[in-house]
């Protein structure tokens, strides 16, 4: 194994627990220091700090353990167990729920990694060289942890994976195989996942209690599901007696998958429709015609140089929302970009609202779920930032 020796000062971070170190904190190196490899970590001092993952690139090493005993055969089980006895405590799985995130990358001490779990099938996605590395060391210890309960392990990285590696990986099964698509419940609705051909892991889990309290506002109201993907918002807003629902989402496929979620959980034409349009385009003449809107965009900023670009897109966004929506309406309006914080996110909505020029109350503040912490030494790790708003 690798060591990798601080600059003087640099050890302050990880003493705090941040599990990231950039390139500019490292002295030096020793021994087999190449991408994915495990690395020991000192400071100036020579005293081990912990191991990590190293990487070539400006976060040069993804820390895994603060520990001074170097990590054994069981570390990626124990991981995961503390993982599950964290989901258990929020009630996860449940007989309303089966679908859940079981590893949430630095939420869980397991930077680099998600895996979430549809019902017996884990999917997992690697955002490092070293988690790539370890996949194998990685679907052995979910057999170990979830046991029988476990059918089928999927490697979906070929999209998360850094640089050039995409273009040579594949995803595959590393145990076992399942059909797709797999139907999933969560809250008793029903939902088709295709982990194989969908987006992410094939379901964005993190709205999973913010769909849930949409049903407070959504009885014989009607209703606009924007960038609606797998149409998680849509199928909840019917299940609570909504008079009408519409799903808008630019993709086919995705409008689509809607469809069938629709169809699946018993609704029909006449309580739901579906438009394969821009969200923008379709805001344009539809003045006074929706009692809840939900604005659940892709991130618009995935890099800190895209964040002013991402900004006016949010203001935009929500301005044709408030200018659209009824007197008295309710928005759910999200961000899901890393780079936007709570704070910023709040402003730009302030600035929509101004621009608009509509009378604008705050309800609620909105995260994510209990299955995808934040750890409190990491909080870049809180990226859903969410906002009920009234609006006169």
């Amino acid at each position: 194994m690798g060591i990798i020796n601080l600059k003087k000062g640099k050890e302050i971070s990880l003493l705090r627990f941040h599990p990231w170190i950039f390139s500019g904190a490292i002295q030096s190196m020793e021994g087999a220091v190449v991408d994915g490899a495990w690395v020991e970590v000192k400071d100036f001092k020579g005293t081990t700090l912990g191991f990590g993952h190293y990487q070539n690139g400006s976060i040069a090493v993804r820390m895994l353990s603060f520990d001074k005993k170097t990590p054994d055969e069981n570390f990626y089980a124990e991981k995961f167990l503390k993982a599950l006895i964290g989901r258990k405590s929020a009630n996860l799985p449940s007989n309303a729920t089966n679908c859940f995130r079981l590893a949430h990358g630095e939420g869980d001490g397991l930077t680099g990694l998600i895996v979430d779990y549809y019902d017996g099938v884990a999917i997992v996605q690697a955002h490092s060289t070293g988690m790539h590395n370890d996949r194998q060391n990685i679907a052995k210890a979910l057999q170990t942890v979830l046991k029988e309960e476990l059918k089928a392990v999927y490697y979906k990285s070929h999209g998360t994976l850094p640089g050039k590696m995409r273009e040579a990986e594949t995803d595959e099964y590393l145990f076992g195989m399942a059909a797709v698509p797999h139907i999933v419940q969560e809250h008793q609705h029903k939902f088709y996942v295709d982990w194989e051909s969908g987006q992410k892991t094939g379901f964005f889990l993190d709205q999973r209690e913010n769909r849930k309290l949409l049903g407070d506002f959504s009885k014989d109201k009607k209703v606009l599901n924007t960038f609606c993907y797998t149409g998680g918002f849509s199928v909840y807003a019917l299940h609570a007696g909504a008079a009408l629902v519409h799903s808008v989402d630019a993709s086919e496929k995705a409008i689509e998958l809607t469809r069938k979620n629709i169809e699946l959980n018993g609704f029909n034409a006449t309580q739901h429709a579906c438009y394969a349009v821009d969200t923008f385009d379709f805001l344009k003449d539809k003045k006074d015609e929706y009692d809840v809107i939900i604005l659940d965009p892709p991130a618009f900023a995935k890099h800190r140089d895209a964040k002013h670009q991402a900004m006016k897109g949010y203001q935009r966004l929500n301005a044709e929302a408030m200018k659209a929506i009824k007197s008295g309406g309710i928005i759910f309006t999200f961000s899901c970009s890393q780079v936007i914080d709570r704070k910023l996110f709040y402003d730009t909505v302030t600035s929509a609202a101004i621009q608009a020029g509509r009378d604008i109350k705050v309800l609620s503040h909105l995260c994510q779920p209990a299955d995808h912490p934040v750890s409190i030494f990491h909080p870049e790790g809180e990226y859903l930032k969410g906002l009920v708003l009234s609006v006169y």
